[in-house]
């Protein structure tokens, strides 16, 4: 499977549509769906969109959580109750609803930027993005983060 990369820009339409760019429409079909599933971040003022497959080994966590625990009741709600399938149109373009236009704080005919994350992206004001990746890679550098490999912690 790829991952989504780099930062793109299209324009917010009157309708709520906005063209998924090319590279990350290439890079959804590479997880074998056209299916993305949309939901306002918990973390940012961003909708995070998520390949289905992806979106489904997420949730798979909730499995290892009591059915009726607190966490499990805090984290269904907040991953499926705002969450909604899109599937990119002939030209690319998918829906956003209103509610998560206003959570990413988007404007109509406005640039709205697409941040690749690897296996899902975020959509969000230009500004949010730069800023994001400026305090991210400041984090990195400061702290020393580094990446673990071969897949051991």
């Amino acid at each position: 499977m790829g991952r989504f990369l780099g930062i793109q820009e299209n324009r917010l339409d009157s309708k709520g549509r906005v063209s998924v760019p090319a590279s990350f429409r290439a890079t959804l079909a590479s997880f074998n769906t056209n299916e993305l599933i949309l939901r306002p971040s918990h973390k940012s003022p961003a909708i995070e969109a998520w390949p289905e497959p992806a979106y489904s080994r997420l949730a798979e966590g909730l499995d290892r959580l009591d059915a009726f625990s607190d966490e499990h009741d805090a984290l269904t709600v907040t991953l499926f109750a705002s969450a909604h399938s899109a599937t990119p149109d002939a030209d690319g373009r998918i829906v956003l609803t209103d509610r998560m236009i206003a959570h990413a704080g988007l404007e109509v005919n406005k640039p709205v930027a697409f941040m690749g994350l690897g296996e899902r992206f975020y959509i969000l004001q230009p500004a949010e993005a730069e800023r994001m990746l400026a305090a991210s890679t400041a984090r990195a550098l400061k702290e020393g983060l580094t990446v673990p490999r071969g897949g051991r912690a």
